[in-house]
């Protein structure tokens, strides 16, 4: 069936295809070691969930897995995605609670040319409401009050 992807260590091979090799400097990576602050809303051993800085609405959160040397879905090992998708429905259902959405964006970029921005597998969840426009993906920074007390409403729903 060919290379498997954990098998590749100078870059990633999926189904052919050739991904650069993951880099330890990415923003993700670098808010896990704790190098750059976040607004953590829940956490396990396995994945953190924190609100994006430039939100596309109130309450967009990311979901990231922590051990996981993984770009993106692709070279992702299925226990990473396992722990990960369950985390991502756990806060979503949070998320559409604390901020009142009647749906929710869950999206997970590919590559570059799929709209990947940052190389360290992750999820968005973007609450949704009818007529309520998008703001564009990271277009603006948020003031960091809103984040904060946008994140404490969030924790509560999630830790409550």
């Amino acid at each position: 069936m060919g290379t498997t992807v954990a098998s590749c260590k100078n870059g990633l091979k999926s189904q052919g295809m050739f991904m650069a090799a993951y880099d330890d400097n990415n923003i993700f990576a670098r808010i896990l070691r704790g190098e750059i602050p976040s607004h953590k809303v829940y956490e396990t051993d396995t994945v953190l969930a924190f609100l994006d800085v430039m939100p596309q609405s109130d309450g967009h959160t990311l979901v990231v897995p922590k051990k996981a040397k993984a770009r993106n879905l692709l070279d992702a090992d299925p226990e990473t995605l396992a722990d990960l998708i369950k985390t991502v429905q756990h806060v979503a259902v949070g998320v559409q609670k604390a901020f009142g959405a009647e749906g929710l964006l869950i999206q997970q970029f590919n590559e570059a040319v799929a709209g990947q921005t940052v190389f360290h597998l992750h999820f968005h969840i973007v609450p949704r409401k009818e007529g309520a426009t998008l703001r564009g993906h990271g277009a603006a920074m948020e003031k960091p009050e809103i984040l904060a007390a946008n994140a404490e409403k969030l924790r509560q729903v999630l830790n409550g």
